[in-house]
């Protein structure tokens, strides 16, 4: 079931690796998605803005720990690529301890700081309660966040797509039912929404975690291996402390777009919770994608097949090419439609300024494919400092015409959305200069 990218054809090899982690994170967007649906649907504009508030905030808390563990995946890749069977042990020993107590930290600090969150967001007062209550339930679940993230990206590394793909399926599956039963049966508000995501992700968390005690002889760690190593654990922090803060600052740039967004009202924050979805469920596997090629590009890396590696990034930047534009034509085209599966004909104001967003963001998706593999690539190469310079130049341009382009009369809240896809091709120019400088250095190894 484990998969050897270091070997085989390669556009086979990777769309076969590739494709598990991509419906998994459909399936994962489908169930958020489905949250912002029934709350628009039964709860009303103002709990629909609540919940899309919320959900960019939890992103950004949660890309912390996906950093560590997307970093913690690229040591899992090399050393599997060298067969350094006993690094690999170490590696997963020191980075579960690693992780997990940085996890714990933030759910403590979130509870805490709770009050200082809706300040800084400019929560408006109708919605308020709402992302309040929300937010109560929600930070619940972020240690079954770390759990599957970090055994799911462990899996991933060793070439297994398949299995985190499976439990993250039951998971959605399960999130759907509990949405349903909690808002439409037992009455349970936003706090029904937020609960039934949190146990859906405690169900996929336990389940990924006790299949991978029983089937992976390497997470038995033995006992010679389960001790400091200060080699492995700088190896470990140059590759998770980079890629969590390239997380951290991409999600905080958004974080502050959500706050420049509330300051607009309710009705553009319910439109952006909606659109945001939708967004994001379009572009979701171009995402899987990048990070499945950087999966394929460590394995190269550890086992030193530099060619392949070259190779491989012309099929991926292809494959993403083709399908950013089938993608991007259906959302341009549907945008009315899928707007509408969100909002009743009491929000047809919201409804147009979410048609508007996503008419603009559609139109330039491969923008964001490409600087998805760009992310990739670099954190596979060990150089994970060039992908924080990426999203440096991606995020910290987008905010700055957010805030200045919205405050020009006549362009108002466009100019957010406008600055988004000119964050995206400065990032990529920048990728491309980098991509092309790293690839001498790799061939001249």
């Amino acid at each position: 079931m484990d998969c050897d990218l270091t070997q085989g054809n390669i556009m086979k090899k990777l769309l076969k690796f590739a494709f598990p982690i991509m419906v998994g994170n459909v399936l994962q967007q489908l169930y958020n998605v489905v949250d912002t649906l029934i709350v628009g649907r039964f709860l009303g504009k103002d709990a629909l803005a609540a919940v899309g508030s919320s959900y960019t905030l939890m992103v950004f808390v949660t890309s912390v720990i996906l950093g560590l563990c997307m970093g913690s995946s690229a040591f899992f890749s090399i050393q599997y690529g060298k067969r350094d069977y006993d690094r690999l042990e170490k590696g997963i020993y020191m980075a579960f301890l690693m992780i997990g107590v940085v996890t714990v930290t933030l759910n403590v600090l979130v509870y805490a700081g709770i009050y200082g969150i809706l300040a800084f967001l400019r929560v408006p007062d109708e919605v308020a309660p709402f992302m309040k209550e929300y937010l109560l339930w929600i930070f619940a679940g972020i240690v079954a966040t770390f759990l599957y993230n970090f055994v799911a990206n462990f899996m991933r590394a060793l070439g297994n797509s398949l299995i985190p793909l499976c439990f993250l399926g039951v998971s959605a599956v399960l999130n759907i039912f509990l949405d349903l039963y909690f808002i439409r049966v037992l009455m349970w508000g936003v706090g029904g929404a937020a609960a039934a995501t949190v146990i859906s992700q405690y169900a996929a968390g336990a389940g990924i975690l006790i299949y991978c005690v029983r089937k992976y002889p390497e997470v038995h760690i033995r006992k010679e291996n389960r001790r400091w190593s200060q080699d492995i654990l700088k190896e470990l922090l140059g590759l998770s402390s980079l890629t969590c803060l390239q997380q951290s600052v991409m999600n905080f740039g958004i974080l502050m777009v959500q706050g420049l967004v509330n300051s607009f009202g309710a009705v553009v924050m319910a439109a952006f919770a909606a659109a945001v979805k939708i967004d994001s469920f379009a572009y979701a596997p171009v995402q899987d994608f990048g990070n499945a090629f950087s999966t394929y590009v460590a394995q190269n890396y550890g086992a030193g097949k530099y060619d392949r590696i070259r190779r491989g990034m012309r099929d991926a930047v292809l494959s993403a090419f083709v399908f950013c534009t089938v993608i991007s034509a259906l959302v341009v085209g549907f945008a009315r439609p899928l707007m509408s599966l969100f909002l009743d004909e009491g929000s047809a104001d919201a409804v147009v300024v979410g048609i508007g967003y996503l008419r603009i963001e559609a139109l330039f998706y491969f923008g964001i494919g490409l600087l998805f593999l760009f992310y990739g690539y670099f954190r596979a190469v060990n150089k994970p400092g060039i992908s924080v310079v990426l999203t440096v130049v991606s995020l910290g341009m987008r905010v700055l015409l957010a805030y200045t382009l919205s405050a020009v009369p006549g362009i108002g809240v466009t100019g957010i959305w406008i600055s988004v896809p000119i964050g995206w091709f400065l990032a990529d120019a920048a990728g491309a200069w980098f991509y092309l400088k790293n690839r001498r250095i790799l061939e001249n190894y």
